[in-house]
């Protein structure tokens, strides 16, 4: 029997191609009972491998290689392998992971002290880390008496036996004459010796794949003679057949491998989640806080909009003590409060926030609390769809702020719950097809253009895999067929595919911890200790326990946030109430006449080629047309002939037909098509008396497409109808159009959020068109392109655009009146920022520029250069100045 203690995965970003699903596959097979991950510097991979592991039967050992500074070098590192025994060892790793990349960076990897390691040492074993550890440094240079220190010192700072010297047998030159002395010094100072194999690749044949990795990673090429070669074919994942031949002479080294991984117990609680705790006002409770707190926003909901038609104030507060009961149920009402708690610090602080995202816009307290904008009731959206009592899992809504004001929204949740408790989310980028190419013929050393040539020949469908490219380029194949080298590239490129390259933020995941980050997750952050995340992503990093809001920024609210200034502050300077998007008119006729013209260019969701001419089919009449409009506009809708039917139907050119009577009052509004995931919900809550969450959890079936699930969902069914009397096979063949809808079916509640920032800035396009485009050609500023589609566009509608003018033009685009536009000088290619505002300083403080020699007698050329004025003379923007 053995145990692998030093295994690297795909994590280590650099000298590893092993994946974790199939290391722990492989590591089955071999009979093994155990294997350490020991990634460099990071647990990247800590939560996939437990739970791989674990479902495999296999006991996961969680550790990992660190970087040590030398006490007497300052330019020597020594690498330390540390496993975790036990809950401890895993936040003392943690600390010092966290530890390593806060406070000092090696050019890409971080370095801890050796007495962070002395502080940091309970609950971890530690591996001297062979001929790149201390003692083995100084064994290789010849230092015995150094080595000797260093190893008595370690074995102090890791008493009770939990310092090992390791010995590995990879084949590099001097490795027999530096083992034997290792084993001598162990021996005579009575410390455990363990045999071990770095393990970097899979199998014997991964030698070449892993030293392109290599190469990739650190921009050499493979037949570079001077590149430093780290890595023998011995590196592989030895059976523990291999592992007893090759140390046949050192038994006890090889049982000290099993007895070690008998020490290490660590246990990780996935999926137990820890919410921090919300502050809530003396003599109360979080969950009646929240019930308070939803009761009273309700009521100013019910003053400010009054109920929806049709309906009745009881069933408003039906649905409250409904969700609030699930809430308080199942643990959530501080995830309800911080929500509300940050949104409602944004809004006070005039920082614009979307009506909703997803699911969440389904929930009536989440309407009454602020943290979304669209009635649930008024829209028939469905709280099931974000919270299900008979699917337990985290409520996650995903928040949209201004793109401009977002951090500001970060930085308050960090200053209120504490910066230890507060950080972002790491993601990871992965070798994708196309890259892959590029990246094997670098280290292959072939020319640019021969590697662009094969590169461009794989299609540009997103997410594309090489295996599916080879299939549909014929060209590929046969270039494979003819050419030596494009098979040898294409070969290497299918081993290296998909590895994890690189580490990096998520674009919005935030999140909140009740207590250090570190008792839950390692932290990373780039060379100087900038951008501070979890070392989990988005899915490991909940399953660790910790809540992840997501905090997202979107251009539209930025646009309408500009728009809106502009618009009020000629409100204002004309006597006119300010202008409150929130409560525009949603059957405004204008606002519907432009969007049946698809003159609907920047008016968000629906401006492209595509949408246009689905606009132009459908006509939309109503805001559950916008709605609808968002949800079609899908790959699937629009192959299975959803699109056709639905138009057709809305027009009068085909009849309305309904798979059972009992759905009319379901699909009426869809004209008889099953469009969103509620209404797959609505039909088995009517038709065979599911609980809504029950039909949510038939949707989420459907979704996956599981036989076994399936034929159990179609039975519950079947027999539910039944019991309402509905004809058995009418029963099937409902299921059998809903089964093949809900692969098309659209989340109503985002649908219908977007749709009211659609419905938003359309209105701003049609009735006040001069300033909310130049608050779109101000968003879009850097793009010359987008821009010029701008400009052309506005000019079509029949607004004027003035020229860059120096004395009349501001740094962004703005409106002059409700018909004109005047250049942004910000859009001028070559001038910067600091450079407009010095000019426009100048202007306001001293009038307008007379003439050029005025201009550059005025102005600080510091500032507005020779480079700067010569941009501006060439866009125009001093023409009027004269000579």
């Amino acid at each position: 029997m053995f145990v692998h203690l030093n295994v690297h995965s795909e994590y280590s970003l650099a000298d590893s191609t092993i994946r974790v699903k199939p290391l722990i596959k492989r590591v089955g097979e071999l009979g093994m009972p155990a294997v350490a991950l020991t990634d460099l510097h990071n647990t990247f991979a800590l939560v996939k491998f437990f739970r791989a592991a674990e479902g495999a039967g296999i006991k996961p050992i969680a550790g990992a290689d660190v970087w040590v500074a030398s006490p007497e070098e300052d330019d020597q590192q020594y690498r330390l392998t540390l496993l975790c025994q036990d809950h401890g060892g895993f936040l003392s790793l943690s600390r010092l992971l966290s530890e390593g990349y806060a406070h000092r960076q090696l050019k890409t990897l971080p370095v801890v002290q050796q007495e962070w390691v002395e502080q940091e040492q309970s609950g971890l074993i530690a591996l001297a880390g062979g001929r790149d550890g201390e003692f083995g440094h100084h064994i290789a240079t010849g230092r015995a008496d150094l080595a000797r220190e260093s190893l008595t010192r370690w074995m102090s700072v890791f008493d009770d036996d939990r310092f090992y010297v390791d010995i590995a047998r990879l084949g590099r030159p001097g490795e027999e004459g530096y083992n034997d002395a290792a084993l001598a010094l162990a021996n005579q100072a009575g410390c455990p010796v363990v045999a071990t194999n770095d393990v970097r690749f899979m199998g014997s044949d991964d030698f070449d794949a892993h030293e392109a990795r290599v190469c990739i990673a650190t921009g050499r090429v493979l037949n570079d003679s001077s590149r430093p070669r780290n890595y023998t074919p011995e590196q592989y994942l030895k059976s523990p057949v291999e592992m007893q031949e090759r140390f046949a002479d050192l038994p006890g080294a090889l049982d000290n491998a099993v007895e070690l991984a008998k020490r290490c117990n660590l246990e990780l609680k996935l999926g137990t989640y820890f919410l921090p705790e919300f502050p809530v006002p003396e003599g109360r409770t979080v969950e009646s806080h929240l019930e308070l707190e939803s009761q009273a926003g309700l009521e100013r909901r019910v003053e400010r909009r009054g109920i929806a038609e049709g309906l009745e104030r009881k069933e408003y507060d039906d649905r409250l003590a409904l969700e609030l009961g699930v809430i308080n149920q199942m643990g959530f009402p501080g995830y309800f409060l911080i929500v509300a708690d940050f949104i409602q610090w944004a809004k006070d602080h005039d920082i614009p926030v979307g009506p909703g995202r997803g699911s969440g816009a389904g929930s009536l307290v989440a309407y009454a609390l602020g943290i979304t904008d669209l009635d649930p009731l008024e829209y028939d959206l469905l709280f099931e769809r974000f919270l299900n009592p008979e699917r337990v899992s985290m409520p996650d809504f995903d928040v949209d702020f201004c793109m401009d004001r977002r951090d500001e929204v970060i930085d308050y949740v960090g200053d209120h719950y504490g910066r230890d408790r507060v950080c972002q989310i790491i993601t990871y980028g992965s070798m994708n097809a196309k890259a892959v190419i590029r990246d094997v013929g670098r280290v292959l050393g072939h020319p640019y253009g021969y590697v662009d040539s094969i590169a461009k020949l794989i299609p540009p469908t997103l997410g594309i895999k090489l295996d599916e490219a080879i299939a549909e380029s014929e060209e590929l194949r046969e270039r494979m067929g003819a050419e030596e080298d494009v098979g040898e590239l294409v070969e290497l490129a299918l081993k290296l595919e998909g590895l994890t390259r690189n580490a990096g933020k998520h674009a919005g995941g935030v999140v909140i911890a009740p207590g250090p980050l570190t008792d839950f997750s390692p932290l990373y952050s780039e060379a100087g200790g900038e951008s501070v995340v979890t070392q989990f992503d988005k899915d490991d990093v909940e399953s660790a326990g910790l809540v992840k809001f997501d905090f997202l920024g979107l251009r539209t609210l930025t646009i309408i946030d500009w728009a809106l200034a502009a618009i009020n502050k000629r409100r204002g300077a004309e006597g006119k109430d300010p202008l409150d998007i929130n409560k525009v008119p949603m059957d405004d006729k204008g606002t519907f006449e432009l969007l049946q013209s698809t003159k609907t260019t920047a008016v968000f969701q629906l401006e492209s080629r595509g949408m246009k001419e689905l606009i132009g089919r459908l006509k939309p009449e109503s805001f559950d047309d916008i709605v609808a409009l968002v949800a079609l506009y899908r790959p699937g809708p629009l192959d299975s002939g959803m699109v056709d039917t639905y138009v057709d139907c809305k027009h009068g050119r085909q009849d309305v037909v309904y798979p059972h009577e009992s759905l009319e009052e379901i699909l009426n509004t869809t004209y008889g098509v099953i469009l969103y995931q509620e209404q797959v919900m609505q039909i088995a809550q009517v038709l065979s008396g599911y609980t809504l969450g029950g039909a949510d959890i038939l949707r989420r079936a459907m979704g996956k497409k599981k036989p076994e699930e399936m034929a159990k969902q179609r039975a519950t069914f079947v027999d539910g109808a039944k019991g309402n009397d509905v004809d058995p096979q009418v029963a099937e063949s409902i299921f059998d159009l809903i089964e093949k809808f809900a692969g098309y079916g659209f989340n109503k509640s985002h649908s219908a959020a977007y749709a009211l920032l659609s419905y938003q800035t359309a209105y701003l396009k049609h009735h006040h068109a001069a300033d909310f485009m130049a608050a779109v050609m101000s968003s879009d500023m850097d793009s010359t392109d987008k821009v010029v589609n701008f400009i052309d566009d506005a000019r079509a509608t029949g607004l004027d655009l003035e020229p860059p003018n120096v004395n009349r033009s501001r740094y962004p685009f703005v409106a002059s009146d409700d018909h004109t536009i005047v250049y942004g000088l910000g859009a001028i290619k070559g001038v910067g920022h600091s450079a407009i505002d010095a000019i426009i300083e100048v202007r306001e403080e001293d009038g307008p520029y007379r003439d050029l020699l005025d201009f550059c007698r005025r102005i600080d050329l510091g500032k507005v250069n020779r480079r700067v004025i010569e941009a501006l003379i060439q866009a125009g923007a001093m023409d009027d100045l004269g000579p």
